[in-house]
């Protein structure tokens, strides 16, 4: 008996060291290298000697040891990092005066004998016909749920009809209406927003598998005061999975003007909603085109507004530096009466500022300075170079006196991209290493997962140089727009898109035409930190001469 226990011993001690060799093997094997290192320089562009390398070893095993640490905390999406990106250069100032806006909203509006056309209306004329009482909120409500309803599968541009909260709403704005109180020219207004705005109580799903069943318990800032102005929401619209592209978890949203298209960017059901008459108007956000892209493939207008003019509270975080919160229309001057309500300083999102909106449609543009950037639109051929060439006539016509001008040339704006690319990598680190980016439905190289696995490879000092280049970037442009009220651009002419959305600068793209298969085109106006005043009563005034903003999907009619 006692050899048979002696017997067993032994083999327990063997197994134990196996166990004990496996171990340290298997630790051994995911100790850092130095061929490891050599690997990491091909990527920097570095080179190291092979003591500088010894060196380097037992620091960087403590770093990822660190890491670990870091990464047990949980951190939800919406906390951001203790460094508020500024847009203004080192000697900004600014008028603080604000002036009272005279909208001057037409009082003769007649209601149409087909209600139907009700839902291509812009704001400013559906507001005269609800303060006039010429229709009620909740037959307009009802409206546009209907045709959210109809063609809202066709589109593939929702992701939650909200209608009994609507119909509470628009109740609520009749009722307050027949007791005389107006909450302003939103009152009663049906409109949509980009899911990746927070609504208790309604899914926010971010466009993405892995947040599909999202339930998030906060107000959305901008929620909150389309609220307060009345605003009925009737539901909360597809965008592009995690604020990329046109593909959300459940299909792609169309461009109602050609359903063989989807209708791009990622503020993509804010846009298609809007042309089709599903919504009056609707909130979208842009990084890097996600207002500009739909808005232009739809046929509608947009305002991407100056970087902290709009809380962003509430709202699916992918670049805190980056992102931006505007409105998406069927004209700049319902743009303009949107941004007045949503626009203003939050607690709640630090990056925010309370600067004067002096909105005025007496503005005179032949007075504005205005630029364009002439090489773009007279250089090589471009998707919708011949519109942007007549609306260079157009706006002569009316007394534009252009200046040409290049923009800044001598950075590397386009390398700037990794502050996105790391930003959004550390906004979804939690996705990436738990590997639940494996739901999501576009796995392509150039699709988010991957985008994100790469910017685990970007180093913290080459983030932080491309932000020091993105200060000097500030500094050039903001020196230039100085001479200039407005300077006119191709929507996607050279790098001006990424450049402005890395200065913070806002821009309002209008439609401006159709291209040879009937599709529409746009062109942008780019305006100074801070006046979007101008730039809207300069949209306006090309609108008033022109009718592209009053076309209609015929499909859709």
């Amino acid at each position: 008996m006692k050899r048979i226990e002696h017997r067993f011993l032994q083999l327990a001690i063997v197994l134990l060291i196996l166990l004990l060799a496996f171990s340290c093997s298997k630790s051994d094997s995911q100790k850092i290298t130095a061929d490891d290192l050599v690997s990491y320089e091909k990527i920097t562009g570095l080179e190291f000697t092979v003591s500088e390398r010894d060196s380097l070893l037992s620091d960087l095993e403590y770093a990822k040891g660190e890491y670990k640490n870091i990464r047990k905390t949980k951190i939800e999406n919406s906390v951001s990092p203790r460094l508020n990106f500024d847009p203004r250069p080192r000697d900004f100032k600014i008028n603080n005066e604000q002036k009272t806006i005279c909208w001057n909203l037409p009082a003769t509006v007649e209601l149409p004998k087909n209600k139907a056309e009700l839902a291509f209306m812009p704001v400013y004329k559906l507001a005269s016909l609800i303060k006039e009482r010429k229709i009620t909120s909740v037959e307009l409500t009802q409206i546009y749920i209907e045709r959210l309803k109809k063609y809202g599968d066709t589109l593939e541009c929702v992701i939650t009809l909200t209608e009994d909260l609507a119909m509470a709403q628009a109740k609520r704005a009749d009722e307050e209406m027949a007791m005389g109180k107006y909450r302003g020219y939103l009152h009663g207004i049906p409109y949509g927003l980009k899911d990746l705005f927070s609504v208790p109580g309604y899914k926010t799903t971010w466009g993405s598998v892995p947040y599909k069943d999202q339930i998030l318990n906060d107000y959305a800032t901008v929620y909150q005061k389309l609220e307060q102005a009345g605003a009925v929401l009737v539901a909360k619209l597809t965008m592009g999975a995690l604020a990329m592209g046109d593909v959300w978890y459940n299909g792609e949203t169309k461009n109602p003007w050609d359903l063989s298209q989807g209708s791009s960017g990622s503020s993509a059901g804010s846009a298609s909603a809007t042309a089709a008459g599903l919504v009056a108007f609707a909130i979208g956000t842009e990084t890097w085109g996600s207002i500009v892209s739909p808005a232009t493939r739809c046929g509608v207008t947009g305002l991407r507004p100056t970087f902290g003019r709009v809380s962003r509270n509430g709202a699916m975080a992918l670049s805190w530096t980056m992102d931006k919160v505007g409105p998406i229309c069927r004209s700049a001057y319902d743009c303009a009466l949107v941004f007045d309500v949503i626009r203003g300083k939050d607690s709640l999102d630090n990056t925010t500022v309370d600067y004067p909106f002096n909105y005025s449609e007496k503005t005179d543009i032949v007075k504005l300075r205005v630029g364009y950037l002439k090489d773009l639109f007279e250089g090589e051929d471009y998707p919708g170079k011949s519109t942007d060439l007549q609306t260079i006539e157009v706006l002569k016509m009316l007394g534009v006196d252009f200046k040409a001008l290049n923009l800044p040339e001598n950075l590397p704006v386009n390398s700037c991209a990794i502050i996105l690319e790391a930003e959004a990598g550390a906004a979804f680190d939690e996705l990436t290493r738990s590997n639940a980016d494996d739901k999501m439905i576009q796995q392509h190289k150039n699709a988010w997962p991957n985008i994100f696995r790469k910017s685990r490879f970007i180093p913290a000092v080459e983030y932080i140089q491309a932000s020091r280049i993105r200060d000097l970037l500030i500094e050039e442009l903001n020196a230039l727009m100085k001479n200039y009220d407005v300077i006119v651009c191709p929507s996607f002419g050279g790098d001006q898109l990424l450049m402005t959305n890395l200065t913070g600068h806002p821009c309002v793209v209008v439609p401006n035409g159709f291209d040879n298969d009937n599709h529409p085109t746009s062109i942008s106006f780019i305006g100074n930190l801070y006046d979007e005043a101008t730039l809207l009563a300069f949209a306006k005034a090309y609108q008033n001469a022109t009718e592209f903003d009053n076309q209609v999907p015929p499909m859709f009619k």
